[in-house]
């Protein structure tokens, strides 16, 4: 697949502090990708400098193989929806016209089944929208742009369950029937854990981690039983996280396993299950710093960088 964004010793400051450190990573074409970190690891800074609204100390980025500033081409293509959207005081519908006339690929009809999904009033002022519906309006605008690489960074605050639901099912439904590149920022990870083709974690301004989400999940396993037996088990992988309970423990392990450590854990006796997406995010990054949630013993057998 053609790269979408090329990313190449990407550093970014601001007054000592480094926000983005080194990172190099590309996006290919038809792809959901998560961008995925704790809050301050450096996701919406490198999303700005990706779509041209701020600028890199160091390195070297691409999008659609030219440079993203002040370049026309480029910026027609893409679709950046942020948390903290703002728009001028107009109503819904003036501010979806607007956003109709900067999107080539916009599709009306579209983003007015979306209204209609979202119960979006459409000759209210934005300014007298609620968190959720500013949200909504966001979400509409990102997805009826069709625009070949969109990203999305924490759009749905103060969408309810349903609300959110409704934004995967029209992102999961329409990227099917109009491919594109989709970056979705959040933490909420378990809920477009279904989604998510390619997983990228940033820690500290540092690219912790870029893998295709389906191999993930095979090298990062929860396994539990005996203490010695997970021991024993655990000595051939990367141990990111560790709970005892009396002469039993679970442990959280990164590594290349295959059928034979699945006989290997029988034959001890032990449990062995896939961890989900977001327990590994949790367990990398906290590998990573040494630190651990209250109350549970933690081990780091190695760091990942």
């Amino acid at each position: 697949m053609s790269p979408v964004v090329t990313v190449t010793d990407l550093t970014k400051r601001y007054r000592g502090v480094t926000a983005l450190d080194r990172v190099s990573f590309s996006l290919t074409e038809n792809r959901i990708y998560g961008l995925l970190g704790r809050n301050g690891a450096g996701k919406t800074t490198l999303m700005q400098i990706l779509t041209a609204q701020n600028f890199a100390t160091s390195g070297e980025v691409t999008v659609f193989g030219e440079q993203p500033y002040e370049n026309e081409r480029v910026l027609s293509r893409t679709s950046f929806i942020k948390e903290s959207q703002t728009y001028p005081s107009m109503g819904v519908h003036h501010v979806l016209r607007a956003a109709s006339l900067v999107h080539p690929g916009w599709d009306d009809e579209f983003a007015q089944q979306l209204t209609d999904d979202f119960r979006l009033p459409l000759r209210r002022n934005v300014r007298k929208l609620s968190r959720g519906m500013l949200s909504s309006l966001g979400i509409i605008i990102g997805l009826a742009s069709r625009a070949p690489l969109t990203f999305f960074d924490e759009p749905y605050l103060g969408l309810d369950a349903v609300a959110r639901q409704i934004f995967y099912d029209r992102l999961l439904a329409d990227y099917t029937e109009h491919p594109r590149t989709v970056v979705l920022s959040t933490h909420l990870i378990d809920e477009v854990s279904e989604l998510i083709e390619h997983v990228l974690l940033i820690d500290a301004g540092r690219l912790l981690l870029d893998a295709e989400a389906e191999t993930l999940r095979g090298q990062v396993l929860t396994v539990s039983g005996p203490t010695a037996a997970v021991d024993e088990f655990t000595r051939t992988g990367a141990e990111l996280h560790r709970t005892r309970l009396g002469g039993t423990a679970r442990a959280t392990v990164r590594g290349d396993f295959g059928p034979a450590d699945h006989d290997r854990a029988r034959t001890l006796g032990l449990m062995l299950e896939a961890s989900s997406l977001q327990d590994t995010v949790v367990r990398l990054t906290t590998a990573r710093t040494g630190s651990a949630p209250a109350g549970a013993e933690a081990t780091s057998k190695e760091k990942f960088r």
